[in-house]
Protein backbone atom coordinates (compact mmCIF):
# COMPACT_ATOMS: atom_id res chain seq x y z
CA UNK A 1 0.00 0.00 0.00
CA UNK A 2 2.86 1.86 0.43
CA UNK A 3 5.07 1.64 -1.98
CA UNK A 4 3.36 -0.38 -4.38
CA UNK A 5 1.17 2.01 -6.63
CA UNK A 6 4.53 4.11 -7.69
CA UNK A 7 7.42 1.65 -7.79
CA UNK A 8 11.08 3.43 -6.65
CA UNK A 9 14.47 2.43 -8.76
CA UNK A 10 14.40 -1.20 -8.82
CA UNK A 11 14.67 -4.07 -10.85
CA UNK A 12 11.19 -6.09 -11.71
CA UNK A 13 11.09 -9.56 -13.10
CA UNK A 14 12.49 -8.58 -15.89
CA UNK A 15 15.69 -7.71 -13.94
CA UNK A 16 17.73 -8.32 -17.03
CA UNK A 17 16.64 -4.95 -18.43
CA UNK A 18 17.89 -3.46 -15.57
CA UNK A 19 16.47 -0.59 -12.59
CA UNK A 20 13.58 1.39 -13.93
CA UNK A 21 11.22 3.92 -11.53
CA UNK A 22 8.13 4.41 -11.94
CA UNK A 23 7.21 0.86 -14.15
CA UNK A 24 3.26 0.96 -14.80
CA UNK A 25 3.76 -3.23 -15.16
CA UNK A 26 4.66 -3.44 -11.53
CA UNK A 27 2.27 -1.29 -10.38
CA UNK A 28 -0.18 -2.90 -11.63
CA UNK A 29 0.91 -6.24 -9.97
CA UNK A 30 1.00 -4.21 -6.97
CA UNK A 31 -2.84 -3.27 -7.06
CA UNK A 32 -3.97 -6.67 -7.63
CA UNK A 33 -1.78 -7.93 -5.14
CA UNK A 34 -3.84 -5.58 -2.64
CA UNK A 35 -7.26 -6.69 -4.15
CA UNK A 36 -5.78 -10.19 -3.73
CA UNK A 37 -5.05 -9.65 0.38
CA UNK A 38 -8.71 -8.09 0.22
CA UNK A 39 -10.36 -11.07 -0.90
CA UNK A 40 -7.94 -13.32 1.48
CA UNK A 41 -9.37 -10.85 4.67
CA UNK A 42 -13.02 -11.44 3.46
CA UNK A 43 -12.15 -15.25 3.89
CA UNK A 44 -10.94 -15.24 7.15
CA UNK A 45 -13.89 -12.43 8.57
CA UNK A 46 -11.86 -9.95 8.83
CA UNK A 47 -14.55 -7.65 7.06
CA UNK A 48 -12.79 -4.37 7.91
CA UNK A 49 -9.72 -4.88 6.80
CA UNK A 50 -11.08 -6.28 3.48
CA UNK A 51 -12.91 -3.57 2.90
CA UNK A 52 -9.76 -1.37 3.35
CA UNK A 53 -7.82 -2.78 1.15
CA UNK A 54 -10.21 -3.34 -1.74
CA UNK A 55 -10.95 0.24 -2.00
CA UNK A 56 -6.86 1.14 -1.66
CA UNK A 57 -7.01 -1.61 -4.87
CA UNK A 58 -9.60 0.22 -6.38
CA UNK A 59 -8.28 3.62 -5.96
CA UNK A 60 -5.29 3.08 -7.11
CA UNK A 61 -6.62 1.00 -10.26
CA UNK A 62 -8.51 4.21 -11.35
CA UNK A 63 -5.69 6.56 -10.83
CA UNK A 64 -3.23 3.68 -13.26
CA UNK A 65 -6.16 3.81 -15.57
CA UNK A 66 -5.52 7.89 -15.99
CA UNK A 67 -2.34 8.30 -15.18
CA UNK A 68 -0.30 6.02 -17.24
CA UNK A 69 -2.33 6.23 -20.49
CA UNK A 70 -0.86 7.37 -23.31
CA UNK A 71 -3.44 7.77 -25.80
CA UNK A 72 -3.70 4.34 -27.69
CA UNK A 73 -1.66 2.18 -25.15
CA UNK A 74 -0.81 2.33 -21.62
CA UNK A 75 3.31 3.78 -20.78
CA UNK A 76 5.97 1.55 -19.38
CA UNK A 77 6.61 4.12 -17.27
CA UNK A 78 4.60 6.68 -15.35
CA UNK A 79 6.79 9.33 -16.12
CA UNK A 80 7.63 8.49 -19.69
CA UNK A 81 5.21 10.04 -22.31
CA UNK A 82 5.84 7.77 -26.02
CA UNK A 83 6.83 4.48 -24.25
CA UNK A 84 4.58 1.19 -23.82
CA UNK A 85 5.55 -2.57 -21.88
CA UNK A 86 3.55 -5.88 -22.18
CA UNK A 87 1.23 -5.51 -19.37
CA UNK A 88 1.38 -9.33 -18.25
CA UNK A 89 0.38 -8.78 -14.52
CA UNK A 90 -3.35 -8.11 -15.47
CA UNK A 91 -3.68 -11.62 -15.85
CA UNK A 92 -4.41 -12.05 -12.72
CA UNK A 93 -7.33 -9.47 -12.51
CA UNK A 94 -9.60 -11.97 -14.49
CA UNK A 95 -8.14 -15.34 -13.13
CA UNK A 96 -8.89 -14.07 -9.67
CA UNK A 97 -11.97 -12.87 -10.37
CA UNK A 98 -10.80 -8.64 -8.88
CA UNK A 99 -12.30 -7.07 -11.53
CA UNK A 100 -10.09 -3.80 -10.38
CA UNK A 101 -9.34 -2.60 -14.26
CA UNK A 102 -12.03 -2.18 -16.68
CA UNK A 103 -11.81 -4.59 -19.41
CA UNK A 104 -11.31 -1.29 -21.86
CA UNK A 105 -7.96 -1.45 -20.62
CA UNK A 106 -7.00 -4.65 -22.06
CA UNK A 107 -8.86 -4.04 -25.30
CA UNK A 108 -7.06 -0.82 -25.82
CA UNK A 109 -3.35 -2.78 -25.05
CA UNK A 110 -3.81 -5.97 -27.17
CA UNK A 111 -4.77 -3.47 -30.39
CA UNK A 112 -1.59 -1.87 -29.84
CA UNK A 113 0.17 -5.00 -29.24
CA UNK A 114 -0.71 -6.16 -32.31
CA UNK A 115 0.36 -3.02 -34.37
CA UNK A 116 3.67 -3.15 -32.82
CA UNK A 117 5.12 -6.71 -32.95
CA UNK A 118 7.86 -7.65 -35.32
CA UNK A 119 7.79 -11.26 -37.32
CA UNK A 120 8.38 -13.18 -34.65
CA UNK A 121 6.37 -11.93 -31.79
CA UNK A 122 5.54 -8.49 -29.27
CA UNK A 123 8.77 -7.27 -28.17
CA UNK A 124 9.06 -6.75 -24.15
CA UNK A 125 8.48 -3.01 -24.18
CA UNK A 126 9.89 0.48 -25.94
CA UNK A 127 13.19 -0.11 -24.70
CA UNK A 128 14.30 -3.22 -26.91
CA UNK A 129 13.94 -5.74 -29.87
CA UNK A 130 13.74 -8.95 -27.77
CA UNK A 131 10.83 -10.48 -26.11
CA UNK A 132 9.92 -13.05 -23.51
CA UNK A 133 7.71 -16.00 -24.51
CA UNK A 134 6.39 -17.11 -21.33
CA UNK A 135 5.14 -13.24 -21.00
CA UNK A 136 3.50 -13.48 -24.44
CA UNK A 137 1.71 -16.56 -23.23
CA UNK A 138 0.23 -14.29 -20.64
CA UNK A 139 -0.51 -10.93 -22.70
CA UNK A 140 -2.09 -12.83 -25.01
CA UNK A 141 -4.70 -14.04 -22.75
CA UNK A 142 -5.54 -10.67 -21.19
CA UNK A 143 -8.73 -10.29 -23.40
CA UNK A 144 -10.12 -13.63 -23.36
CA UNK A 145 -10.99 -13.22 -27.39
CA UNK A 146 -9.17 -16.33 -29.36
CA UNK A 147 -8.58 -14.25 -32.26
CA UNK A 148 -6.09 -11.92 -29.67
CA UNK A 149 -4.72 -15.00 -28.67
CA UNK A 150 -4.06 -15.89 -32.31
CA UNK A 151 -2.53 -13.25 -33.32
CA UNK A 152 0.02 -12.94 -30.21
CA UNK A 153 1.03 -16.37 -30.59
CA UNK A 154 1.25 -16.84 -34.21
CA UNK A 155 5.01 -14.85 -34.39
CA UNK A 156 5.67 -17.41 -31.42
CA UNK A 157 5.27 -20.54 -33.84
CA UNK A 158 7.35 -18.81 -36.52
CA UNK A 159 9.64 -18.00 -34.07
CA UNK A 160 9.82 -21.89 -33.20
CA UNK A 161 9.98 -22.41 -36.67
CA UNK A 162 12.57 -20.63 -38.28
CA UNK A 163 14.94 -19.28 -35.31
CA UNK A 164 18.39 -20.40 -36.65
CA UNK A 165 19.28 -21.45 -33.06
CA UNK A 166 19.28 -24.89 -32.06
CA UNK A 167 18.13 -24.28 -28.68
CA UNK A 168 15.21 -26.40 -26.57
CA UNK A 169 12.78 -23.44 -25.98
CA UNK A 170 14.38 -20.11 -25.22
CA UNK A 171 12.37 -17.75 -23.67
CA UNK A 172 14.21 -14.44 -24.61
CA UNK A 173 14.92 -13.92 -27.89
CA UNK A 174 14.99 -11.35 -30.61
CA UNK A 175 12.05 -10.89 -32.03
CA UNK A 176 13.02 -9.34 -35.42
CA UNK A 177 15.87 -11.76 -36.53
CA UNK A 178 14.64 -14.76 -34.49
CA UNK A 179 17.81 -15.31 -32.88
CA UNK A 180 18.64 -16.47 -29.09
CA UNK A 181 19.29 -13.67 -26.70
CA UNK A 182 19.75 -15.89 -23.63
CA UNK A 183 18.76 -18.74 -21.45
CA UNK A 184 17.72 -22.46 -22.41
CA UNK A 185 14.79 -24.53 -21.27
CA UNK A 186 14.30 -23.01 -18.38
CA UNK A 187 10.80 -23.62 -16.44
CA UNK A 188 9.40 -20.74 -17.13
CA UNK A 189 8.04 -21.65 -20.65
CA UNK A 190 5.53 -23.20 -18.44
CA UNK A 191 3.32 -20.36 -19.31
CA UNK A 192 2.28 -21.95 -22.47
CA UNK A 193 -0.39 -23.46 -20.06
CA UNK A 194 -1.69 -20.34 -18.40
CA UNK A 195 -4.51 -20.40 -20.72
CA UNK A 196 -5.67 -23.35 -18.98
CA UNK A 197 -6.35 -21.29 -16.13
CA UNK A 198 -8.98 -19.59 -17.44
CA UNK A 199 -11.11 -23.16 -18.18
CA UNK A 200 -12.48 -24.27 -14.76
CA UNK A 201 -13.44 -27.53 -16.05
CA UNK A 202 -9.80 -28.22 -17.64
CA UNK A 203 -7.98 -27.25 -14.89
CA UNK A 204 -9.92 -29.04 -12.10
CA UNK A 205 -9.94 -32.00 -14.46
CA UNK A 206 -6.22 -32.41 -14.23
CA UNK A 207 -5.74 -31.02 -10.87
CA UNK A 208 -8.29 -33.79 -9.36
CA UNK A 209 -5.54 -36.66 -10.78
CA UNK A 210 -3.48 -35.43 -8.00
CA UNK A 211 -2.94 -37.77 -5.26
CA UNK A 212 -0.07 -37.06 -3.82
CA UNK A 213 0.13 -36.51 0.09
CA UNK A 214 3.34 -34.69 1.11
CA UNK A 215 3.97 -33.77 4.60
CA UNK A 216 7.50 -35.50 6.87
CA UNK A 217 8.80 -32.16 5.33
CA UNK A 218 12.70 -31.48 6.70
CA UNK A 219 12.57 -28.69 9.52
CA UNK A 220 12.82 -25.25 8.20
CA UNK A 221 16.75 -24.14 10.49
CA UNK A 222 15.77 -22.05 13.42
CA UNK A 223 17.51 -18.71 12.71
CA UNK A 224 18.22 -15.80 14.88
CA UNK A 225 19.48 -12.60 13.98
CA UNK A 226 20.79 -10.08 16.73
CA UNK A 227 21.72 -6.91 16.38
CA UNK A 228 25.62 -6.34 17.63
CA UNK A 229 25.96 -2.71 16.02
CA UNK A 230 22.74 -1.05 15.19
CA UNK A 231 21.79 0.55 11.89
CA UNK A 232 20.06 3.67 11.83
CA UNK A 233 16.62 1.42 11.40
CA UNK A 234 16.52 1.18 15.39
CA UNK A 235 19.50 3.27 16.50
CA UNK A 236 21.45 5.46 14.66
CA UNK A 237 24.78 5.34 15.78
CA UNK A 238 27.81 8.53 15.65
CA UNK A 239 30.15 8.40 13.45
CA UNK A 240 32.97 10.87 12.09
CA UNK A 241 33.04 11.51 8.42
CA UNK A 242 34.95 13.27 6.12
CA UNK A 243 34.14 14.75 2.49
CA UNK A 244 37.71 15.41 1.30
CA UNK A 245 40.10 12.36 0.72
CA UNK A 246 42.09 11.33 4.01
CA UNK A 247 45.66 10.09 4.00
CA UNK A 248 46.39 6.82 2.72
CA UNK A 249 46.41 5.31 6.67
CA UNK A 250 43.14 6.49 7.26
CA UNK A 251 41.69 2.88 7.85
CA UNK A 252 43.97 2.12 10.46
CA UNK A 253 43.37 1.82 14.38
CA UNK A 254 45.23 4.42 14.98
CA UNK A 255 44.30 7.19 12.65
CA UNK A 256 43.83 10.27 14.72
CA UNK A 257 40.28 11.09 12.93
CA UNK A 258 39.61 13.99 16.03
CA UNK A 259 39.30 16.61 13.03
CA UNK A 260 37.06 15.46 11.38
CA UNK A 261 33.22 15.77 11.27
CA UNK A 262 30.88 13.80 13.25
CA UNK A 263 27.05 12.95 12.16
CA UNK A 264 24.29 10.52 12.97
CA UNK A 265 23.89 7.11 10.48
CA UNK A 266 22.50 7.24 7.42
CA UNK A 267 24.27 9.55 5.46
CA UNK A 268 23.14 10.55 1.73
CA UNK A 269 20.05 12.27 -0.13
CA UNK A 270 16.44 11.96 0.88
CA UNK A 271 14.10 10.27 -1.48
CA UNK A 272 17.02 7.32 -1.86
CA UNK A 273 15.22 4.07 -2.10
CA UNK A 274 15.36 2.64 1.37
CA UNK A 275 17.49 5.46 2.85
CA UNK A 276 16.83 6.91 6.77
CA UNK A 277 18.81 9.85 6.06
CA UNK A 278 20.02 11.70 9.28
CA UNK A 279 23.04 13.31 7.87
CA UNK A 280 22.86 14.98 4.73
CA UNK A 281 25.87 13.39 2.15
CA UNK A 282 25.45 15.08 -1.42
CA UNK A 283 28.70 14.85 -2.97
CA UNK A 284 30.67 12.39 -4.53
CA UNK A 285 32.31 10.63 -1.73
CA UNK A 286 32.39 9.86 1.62
CA UNK A 287 34.62 8.24 4.17
CA UNK A 288 33.76 6.91 7.15
CA UNK A 289 35.26 6.00 10.80
CA UNK A 290 33.84 4.27 13.87
CA UNK A 291 35.08 3.21 17.31
CA UNK A 292 33.34 0.95 19.66
CA UNK A 293 33.81 -1.38 22.78
CA UNK A 294 32.06 -5.03 22.10
CA UNK A 295 31.45 -7.72 24.16
CA UNK A 296 32.43 -11.44 23.32
CA UNK A 297 29.96 -12.73 20.87
CA UNK A 298 31.12 -16.12 21.20
CA UNK A 299 27.84 -17.77 20.27
CA UNK A 300 27.05 -15.76 17.15
CA UNK A 301 28.22 -15.60 13.41
CA UNK A 302 28.82 -12.33 12.50
CA UNK A 303 27.84 -10.31 9.40
CA UNK A 304 27.72 -6.81 8.13
CA UNK A 305 24.41 -4.98 7.75
CA UNK A 306 24.44 -2.12 5.43
CA UNK A 307 22.63 -0.13 2.62
CA UNK A 308 24.99 1.26 0.10
CA UNK A 309 24.49 4.07 -3.14
CA UNK A 310 26.95 3.00 -4.21
CA UNK A 311 29.86 1.08 -4.45
CA UNK A 312 31.49 0.39 -0.83
CA UNK A 313 34.45 -0.61 0.84
CA UNK A 314 34.38 -1.50 4.27
CA UNK A 315 37.36 -2.13 6.43
CA UNK A 316 37.61 -3.98 10.32
CA UNK A 317 40.82 -2.44 12.02
CA UNK A 318 42.75 -1.78 9.03
CA UNK A 319 41.71 -4.77 6.86
CA UNK A 320 39.48 -4.82 3.47
CA UNK A 321 36.22 -7.04 4.88
CA UNK A 322 33.72 -6.32 2.30
CA UNK A 323 34.24 -4.99 -1.55
CA UNK A 324 30.58 -4.39 -2.92
CA UNK A 325 29.77 -2.52 -6.27
CA UNK A 326 26.46 -0.83 -7.68
CA UNK A 327 23.84 -0.26 -4.92
CA UNK A 328 20.99 -1.68 -2.93
CA UNK A 329 17.69 -0.67 -2.43
CA UNK A 330 17.95 -1.66 1.11
CA UNK A 331 19.51 -3.23 4.18
CA UNK A 332 21.13 -6.59 3.22
CA UNK A 333 23.23 -8.97 5.01
CA UNK A 334 26.81 -9.28 3.67
CA UNK A 335 29.10 -12.25 5.23
CA UNK A 336 32.42 -11.04 7.23
CA UNK A 337 35.86 -13.26 5.97
CA UNK A 338 36.64 -15.68 8.97
CA UNK A 339 39.60 -13.54 10.37
CA UNK A 340 37.09 -10.63 10.72
CA UNK A 341 33.96 -13.03 12.41
CA UNK A 342 36.68 -14.34 15.11
CA UNK A 343 37.77 -10.62 15.89
CA UNK A 344 34.32 -9.01 16.38
CA UNK A 345 33.83 -12.58 18.18
CA UNK A 346 36.54 -11.78 20.06
CA UNK A 347 35.08 -8.48 21.71
CA UNK A 348 36.68 -6.10 22.69
CA UNK A 349 37.89 -2.31 20.95
CA UNK A 350 36.88 -2.19 16.97
CA UNK A 351 37.59 0.49 13.96
CA UNK A 352 34.85 0.35 11.27
CA UNK A 353 35.91 2.40 8.37
CA UNK A 354 33.99 3.04 5.18
CA UNK A 355 34.60 4.40 1.89
CA UNK A 356 31.36 5.13 -0.18
CA UNK A 357 31.28 6.87 -3.83
CA UNK A 358 28.83 8.12 -5.71
CA UNK A 359 27.71 8.60 -9.70
CA UNK A 360 24.36 9.51 -10.48
CA UNK A 361 21.42 8.76 -8.98
CA UNK A 362 20.50 8.29 -5.67
CA UNK A 363 23.11 8.00 -2.55
CA UNK A 364 23.26 6.44 0.79
CA UNK A 365 25.85 4.73 3.21
CA UNK A 366 24.80 3.02 6.60
CA UNK A 367 26.26 0.14 7.62
CA UNK A 368 26.07 -2.17 11.13
CA UNK A 369 26.87 -5.83 12.41
CA UNK A 370 24.31 -8.54 13.19
CA UNK A 371 25.10 -11.49 14.39
CA UNK A 372 23.65 -14.86 13.29
CA UNK A 373 22.78 -18.33 15.57
CA UNK A 374 21.35 -21.10 13.28
CA UNK A 375 21.81 -24.69 12.26
CA UNK A 376 24.10 -23.44 9.23
CA UNK A 377 25.39 -19.90 8.79
CA UNK A 378 27.29 -21.32 5.70
CA UNK A 379 24.65 -19.01 3.88
CA UNK A 380 22.26 -16.14 3.89
CA UNK A 381 18.66 -16.63 6.07
CA UNK A 382 16.05 -16.74 3.70
CA UNK A 383 14.28 -14.03 6.18
CA UNK A 384 16.11 -11.49 8.35
CA UNK A 385 14.04 -10.92 11.90
CA UNK A 386 14.25 -7.63 12.73
CA UNK A 387 17.11 -6.94 15.42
Amino acid sequence: MEKGYDPEHQLCTDDFAGHLAHNVNLSAKAILALGAYARLCERWGHVEQARRYRAKAEEFAARWVREADDGDHYRLAFDKPGTWSQKYNLVWDRLLGLRLFPPEVARKEIAFYRRVQNRYGLPLDSRADYTKLDWIFWTATLTGSPRDFRALTDPVFRFLNETPDRSPLTDWYWTSTGRKRGFTARPVVGAVFLPMLYDRTVWKKWASRDRTHADQYAPLPSVEIRAILPTAETSPATWRYSLQRPPDNWTQPEFDDAAWREGLAGFGTSGTPGAIVHTVWNSRDIWLRRTVDLPAQTDLAPWLRIHHDEDAEVYLNGKLVATLKGYTVGYEEVPLPPEAQRIVQQGGRIVLAVHCRQSTGGQYIDVGLVGLRTASTSSLPTRATAP
